[in-house]
């Protein structure tokens, strides 16, 4: 899989999740906190992604 379509999907996947919390009661259960840790990681994973595209890129042995 490529970093675009990588980071992509990521980025879709976090939509997703942010508009099923919506029905969540967020305080419950310190999922609050279990959910901003996620996005903040997937936050850097992409970051870190997005700087490293131009060595990822196939066309670049």
């Amino acid at each position: 899989m490529d970093a675009d379509r990588l980071i992509d999907e990521l980025d879709a996947s976090m939509r997703q999740l942010r508009e099923a919390m919506r029905g969540i009661p967020i305080r419950r259960g310190s999922f609050k906190k279990t959910h901003d840790n996620l996005a903040r990681d997937v936050a850097a994973a992409t970051t870190m992604l997005d700087a490293a595209r131009p060595v990822m890129r196939k066309d670049n042995k």
